[in-house]
Parts: structure tokens; sequence; C-alpha cells
């Protein structure tokens, strides 16, 4: 049986994935894409207008509801949620088309995109909310507008107007969490100009900028985000806070030299925490204090485990 029948079954309380990326069906995540080095990826309006056209096209054709977005002179940010279980295809549909259009005008050759896309799973609802606004505050904290909505290749004008025009993007799901005394665009409005003060470093080199910026808003709102609901839940890994995994890691590289058998399940335990979050295998040795043929045992022992179920 697979594991996610496991997983919405209640058969199984965590999940370990096998590998990097997690495709199934209404399953929420973050993503991230980069341009190669530092090339760019858009040099003119017509590139950002073409990305969005094809942003669009790909969303009807594979079944993806977009809820955020924003294209940054040099990476992309995507808030989505695949209907099907295409993830993979539709983003290598994306930046494939993207590319391919971007070196046949600018008579370029080699790969546009410098790795493949990064994913952070949105486990909660405050989550989502707390990705929506770090993703429009991008260009704020760049310096490339004066406020998120004022800046053109992003969803957020779409969040903050109180009659948005007909668009590709699903705002109405994050509004709609925030309706109360005021509208939902109004009290997105007052959140995106809070969030602007948060200073929790960049989502693509430190990963977990982002449950840093959702901690920083839990504590500015905590009406607000005790009141958000955990949502479905494919991927039945309970999330550590930031400062909780940090001294989880320390612990555990202090009490590594015993050689007692707890201490290889909590390093299996932390690679989880890292890998749910979007770390790479070599980021994960690093941080951990490990070898990389360690992580590499670790996730392999716990995709066997899995395999053994049904």
């Amino acid at each position: 049986m697979d594991p996610l029948d496991l997983i919405r079954q209640g058969k199984v309380k965590r999940f370990f994935r096998a590998t990097r990326k997690i495709t199934a069906p209404k399953v929420v995540s973050h993503l991230t894409q980069r341009a190669a080095g530092s090339e760019p990826l858009f040099l003119e309006d017509d590139d950002y207008l073409f990305m969005l056209a094809t942003m669009k096209a790909v969303a009807q054709k594979r079944s993806v509801t977009i809820y955020a977005f924003c294209l940054m002179p040099n990476h992309i940010h995507l808030l989505l949620r695949p209907e099907v279980d295409n993830l993979n295809e539709a983003m290598r549909d994306l930046y494939a088309r993207y590319a391919s259009r971007f070196n046949r005008k600018y008579e370029r050759k080699g790969h546009l995109f410098g790795s493949p896309y990064r994913q952070a799973v949105c486990l909660d609802e405050g989550y989502l909310l707390a990705a929506s606004l770090y993703i429009h505050n991008n260009p704020v904290k760049a310096g490339l507008a004066a406020s998120a909505p004022a800046y053109r290749w992003s969803s957020a004008a779409l969040y903050c107007e109180e009659r948005p025009p007909k668009s590709f993007v699903s705002q109405k799901f994050i509004l709609d969490m925030l309706r109360g005394a005021e509208s939902g665009a109004a009290a997105y409005r007052k959140l995106l100009q809070a969030s602007e003060r948060i200073e929790d470093g960049r989502a693509l080199e430190q990963q977990d900028a982002l449950e840093r910026f959702r901690g920083h808003l839990a504590k500015m709102f905590p009406k607000l985000f005790e009141s958000f609901r955990p949502m479905r839940k494919v991927v039945a890994l309970d999330l550590l806070d930031p400062e909780e995994l940090d001294k989880r890691i320390e612990e555990e590289k202090q009490s590594r030299g015993t050689r007692r058998p707890r201490t290889t399940e909590a390093t299996r335990f932390l690679v989880e925490q890292l890998l749910a979050r979007g770390y790479k295998r070599i980021e994960i040795a690093q941080r951990l204090g490990i070898s990389r043929k360690t992580v590499y045992n670790l996730t392999r022992k716990q995709a066997q485990r899995f395999a053994g179920h049904g």
C-alpha cells in the first residue's frame, strides 16, 4: 500500500519522504526557483508578461490552483496546490516553456534555471497565510517597490483591492480566513504592512526563514493565528518550532559520542524535520555535522520501513 494512503487512513503517524518532492493532490506548497548563477530570468516587461501567460496556461492545463506568486528579476515564488498528482509535470512544463522562449529570444544556450525547484509544504492555515505575505513582501525587501501592491509582477494587488479584476490567481481562500469585522482585503493590507518590518533572511538561502517569519507574525497577531486550523495532513509530520529545532539539533550533537541507540533515532527525526523544510541532503549533513552518506543511509532505511507496510 502507498504510504500516503496509510497516512490518510491514520495508520502511519509520521511520514518521511523518500524523494525530495511531495506531489500528492491537494498538497499546498511554497515553491521557489531561481536562475543559474547570477543570470537574470527577466530582462523586459515582455518576459514577465510571457511568464504570467504561461503560468495561466499551465495552471489550466494541469489543474493547478495558484494562490500567490511573485516574479523577481532572478527568481520566482509560487504558492500553489495541484488538484491531481502532477506537480513535477506542471513545473517542468512551466519552466521548459519559459526557458525555451527566453533562449530563442536572446540567442543564448544552456540552462536558464539553476537547479530543481525547492518545495516547502504548508501544514496549516497560518503557514499558508505567512507564505503569501512573505512572497508578496519580496519586492519591498529587495528595494524594488515602495509597497507590495505597487509591484507589477506579483499577486499582491489582487489581495489588497476590494474589487480586484478577474485573474487565474485564487486569492479568495486566504482572504476568507481573515474576514471578520472588516473585509478580507482590508485585514490583509494591515498584515502586509506589519510584516514589512520583519527581518528573517531569505527563503532561497535559509530554509527556516519562512518559519521564523511565521513565528514573528504569530507573536504580533496571537488571536488571529490561534484561530487557524491544521490543513488536511497528507504529510503526517508535526514540524517543530524553529527555536525547538535548533535546541534539538544542539542536544543531539552533544550526545552523539555516547553511541546510544536513541542517538540514531534522534538524528533520523532531525533529518525528517529538515527534509520537510526543503533542505537538500548536503545541507542537512552540514547543519547536523554528519556525513552525506549517513544522511543517505537514514533516508534509505526509512523508505524501506514504509515499503514493508501493506
